[in-house]
């Protein structure tokens, strides 16, 4: 039987809950709107690791929106 992948919402406490688990320090309100915008509602504990992490690893200009 294959496991069930659970979504989960792209909060922001889940966001910075993510980010104490993964990454030294804790994200931005930048980075979580970016991560906001890119991921939407809900999406699986796996993408949302991952996007956090490799949102540290990304360009400033390719997170900040522009003026």
């Amino acid at each position: 039987m294959k496991p069930v992948k659970v979504k989960v919402s792209v909060s922001e406490l889940n966001l910075r809950k993510a980010a104490s688990r993964l990454l030294k320090s804790a994200l931005v309100s930048t980075e979580i709107d970016y991560i906001q915008r890119e991921l939407g509602g809900t999406v699986t504990q796996e993408v949302l690791d991952a996007k956090v992490v490799a949102v540290r690893s990304m360009p400033w200009a390719s997170i900040a929106m522009p003026d």
